[in-house]
């Protein structure tokens, strides 16, 4: 048993997608690449200037509230954060202290580690993002080494409305916050509230960690910053093990923050850790004092779609896949809607064609998975080698759906499958069309078989040999080419049936 316990507790930020700016009518916009052109008085700090509320950017807190089971206060209000940073133009930040827009909530990251999580939730609120800070490096000529020459300010995200979420000090591994991190980003983006994208900072991660033994607390120390997965997990890594050696030797924990050093992949001092009234919060004397009346919470409330941890345990119940292939479909909500509605035109087909009831559990099960392996692997791997998304698709689920009935009734071969994919993207034409036009589809009869069947014996005497020698590969060989003879339009079994015969 570990002789000290982590204890983990994570405040992400997350940019909001609004046309405007927090408090002012500014773009709102992560792609633009000119500095300081998203800017006014207001954003930049000038005195006098008067911001306005973006209730956008309040509603999407709401939905985030209700999407996590928080209780959205009756009243909340913006107070003032005073410290002093270059990125800071008006010397404070408007945020949420004491009157937040939601309090309390859950996130239920149980899917993601295989065992019973559920990470508590403080606040929610909202607040501006500060400017963002380029340091230019400069190279020294008698070393070489890189120095810093300057840093140089663009002001385009100050003011972009930024939601931050507090969570208890819940989690007690690595492992447990990665996981709530990606479940909160996929809530996030199932909302349309926020791309939540790393790489571009929409995200961001302070985590709080401390290590404790049984009998008392331990002392927490933050490090701020996080901007992707893998820096949040090494540095919890690195603190856990910099902590535990520090309580081993008898040494005192500071309270502090802290940085990571992603170069060094090591977590470095920065300042003593503030606390609230370091900060000198007061009410924002410029704004009002809100409360739901302004909002439509049952509209907000509707708003919200079905849930990742929702669709997983409904699509387990329907469709009897696998744990790993719910966690695939739930990870980008575009995926899940197409699988759903292909699976959806399948059972449609099969009544259709039969009269009957939907097809039985079995027989759904197994035109289910034969519809997500081509998805996962064939469809997905056409996507990612043309830059699509799934809204991009000119294959609709409803073709797709055709070709999977096509394949499972052998009406066509893997092979033609795999070649009908991009055909069916570039056109928009259903695959059915396609094998009649092109005269794609699969040949079973024997007779119309047996000459190519010979053909590949005359031509592949090695092949015969070993597997007259015992060698199944060799059967397998021969059927691969006659497929390539054929075009990929051959029947396999009838194929291998006909080698067996001729072979004997």
């Amino acid at each position: 048993m570990p002789k000290h316990s982590p204890t983990i507790g994570l405040e992400v930020h997350a940019e909001l997608c609004t046309k405007t700016k927090m408090f002012c009518d500014c773009p709102n916009d992560p792609d633009e690449k000119h500095p300081n052109v998203n800017v006014c008085p207001i954003c930049l700090g000038h005195p006098g200037v008067l911001p306005a509320i973006n209730k956008k950017a309040v509603e999407s807190v709401i939905k985030a509230g209700f999407a996590v089971n928080g209780e959205i206060n009756k009243e909340f209000k913006f107070d003032r954060k005073n410290y002093f940073y270059p990125d800071l133009p008006k010397g404070y930040q408007i945020s949420q202290y004491d009157m937040p827009i939601v309090k309390g909530g859950e996130v239920d990251i149980s899917a993601r580690l295989n065992e019973s999580k559920i990470v508590k939730l403080n606040r929610v609120h909202l607040e501006e993002d500060a400017a963002r800070l380029m340091h230019e490096p400069s190279p020294d000529l008698a070393s070489g080494e890189q120095r810093l020459a300057g840093t140089l300010i663009d002001f385009n995200r100050s003011g972009v409305p930024l939601m931050e979420l507090v969570t208890e000090p819940d989690m007690h591994s690595v492992e447990e916050a990665v996981a709530f991190t990606k479940e909160l980003q996929l809530i996030l983006r199932y909302l349309g509230i926020s791309e939540a994208d790393l790489e571009r900072g929409q995200m961001r991660f302070d985590a709080n960690i401390s290590l404790s033994e049984v009998t008392s607390l331990g002392i927490k120390v933050e490090v701020k910053n996080l901007n992707s997965f893998a820096a949040l997990e090494g540095a919890i890594k690195y603190e856990m093990e910099r902590q535990a050696e520090f309580l081993e030797s008898g040494k005192e924990i500071k309270q502090e923050t802290r940085g990571w050093d992603d170069i060094k992949k090591i977590t470095v001092s920065q300042r003593s850790k503030e606390e609230a009234h370091d900060y000198r919060y007061f009410p924002e004397p410029d704004l009002p004092p809100l409360d739901q009346s302004g909002f439509d919470l049952n509209f907000l409330k509707l708003a919200v779609p079905e849930l990742p941890n929702d669709k997983r345990k409904r699509f387990k119940e329907q469709f009897r896949l696998s744990d790993e292939q719910l966690n695939i479909l739930a990870e980008d909500r575009g995926e899940a809607d197409f699988f759903e509605n292909a699976v959806s035109e399948l059972e449609a087909d099969f009544v259709r064609r039969s009269g009957l009831r939907p097809p039985k559990a079995d027989t759904k099960a197994t035109s289910v998975q034969l519809l997500f392996n081509y998805l996962n692997s064939d469809l997905k791997g056409l996507m990612k080698k043309q830059e699509l998304d799934f809204s991009e698709l000119k294959i609709t689920p409803d073709n797709f759906a055709d070709l999977i009935q096509m394949i499972s009734k052998n009406e066509i071969s893997s092979r033609v499958a795999k070649d009908l994919l991009p055909k069916m993207q570039e056109s928009g034409v259903d695959p059915k069309t396609l094998v009649e036009n092109e005269g794609l589809g699969q040949v079973s009869e024997e007779g119309a078989l047996e000459e190519t069947a010979a053909k590949v014996i005359v031509g592949n005497p090695k092949a015969v040999e070993d597997y007259k020698k015992g060698k199944g590969n060799a059967l397998q060989f021969l059927i691969g080419k006659a497929m390539a003879e054929l075009k990929g339009r051959g029947n396999p079994e009838v194929l291998k049936n006909l080698f067996e015969k001729q072979l004997r």
